[in-house]
């Protein structure tokens, strides 16, 4: 087997939060949004990144951009550790990794003309001429299915089609080499979605893009991403590839995620699995297995021991003492 190049690698990564009393400043306990991801991202592929809301899924995306400064662990940028960068030496990785946001609205400047949003990247990375900037402006707005002209309207003016559209121009103005996609569809309808999602492809193959695809929506992941992996309260619980992981799901969490996909054709029943109880806070101490719980295989074991993360077939990684 060919043995693929790491773009990036996440070893032990964290990130806390402090929570603080009202009345002392002292902080009372933490916020574990990552608990220890130890993870590669593979250059040229699709990882999608799902769980439920407050797994962490976003502040993940956010601390390997380096926008939220990790608490531990180490980000491996073509072998450099961001983490040991200060704002300086930064500047260089910001060309190569940018970010697409969940609201394309709140992502841009109403009172910026969106040719400037886009060229703005151009003026702080690149020494092109105002010529050349304003040339590439719309070349990239011709990429993702604009016209040229509408680089002088104002964000407001654009559907939210448009504006993700945009976001996506502004994100692949600097020619990088990576791209957090933070649930880049979930706020248009599913027809636009599908569009979105077949630029989005079109791009990475065009560009050999790399991509970090956070999303809630399991369908959605299954027709973009190459490999996915499943996070609750921060943990990473299961990674595999997306045929494996839809046809062959391990964990206990994963099986409940997956069986909550709608399904079209309505003869074939499927049970849905629900997950009793409420999801913990990430600042409660659980001991044991984060997912133990709210998880209908539980024993005492996994009440006190942190399950190994351990692989069970060839790409198939899953934390389960029971599995």
């Amino acid at each position: 087997m060919t043995q693929r190049k790491s773009l990036i690698k996440l070893q032990d990564l964290k990130k806390y939060y402090p929570v603080r009393s009202k009345f002392i400043k002292r902080t009372e306990s933490h916020v574990k949004a990552v608990n220890g991801v130890t993870l590669d991202v593979y250059q040229g592929e699709t990882l999608g990144v799902v769980g439920e809301s407050g797994c962490g899924k976003s502040t993940l995306g956010r601390t390997i951009m380096q926008l939220e400064k990790s608490t531990n662990g180490r980000i491996l940028f073509d072998n450099e550790d961001l983490t040991k960068l200060n704002r300086r030496k930064l500047k260089p990785f910001r060309k190569q990794m940018q970010m697409i946001f969940q609201d394309p609205f709140a992502s841009l400047n109403p009172r910026q003309r969106i040719g400037d949003a886009i060229e703005e990247a151009l003026v702080i990375h690149t020494s092109l001429t105002k010529e050349e900037r304003r040339a590439r402006v719309r070349s990239i707005l011709e990429e993702v299915g604009l016209k040229p002209e509408h680089a002088e309207r104002y964000p407001h003016e654009f559907s939210g089609g448009q504006r993700q559209r945009i976001g996506i121009g502004r994100a692949i103005a600097v020619n990088p080499k990576f791209l957090v996609c933070d649930e880049p569809v979930s706020a248009l309808d599913v027809s636009v979605q599908a569009q979105i999602i077949k630029l989005l492809k079109d791009i990475q193959e065009k560009e050999n893009l790399t991509y970090l695809f956070i999303s809630h929506d399991l369908g959605v992941v299954r027709h973009i991403c190459n490999r996915v992996m499943v996070m609750y309260l921060g943990h990473m619980v299961e990674l595999a590839t997306v045929e494996k992981l839809y046809k062959s799901p391990t964990h206990p969490y994963t099986e409940a995620l997956l069986s909550a996909i709608p399904r079209p054709d309505t003869s074939k029943k499927t049970q849905r699995i629900k997950i009793k109880g409420e999801l913990p806070s990430p600042s409660d101490n659980i001991s044991g297995c984060p997912f133990h719980t709210r998880c209908p295989l539980v024993t005492e074991r996994c009440k006190v021991e942190v399950p190994e993360w351990r692989e069970v077939d060839a790409g198939h990684y899953v934390a389960c003492h029971e599995r």
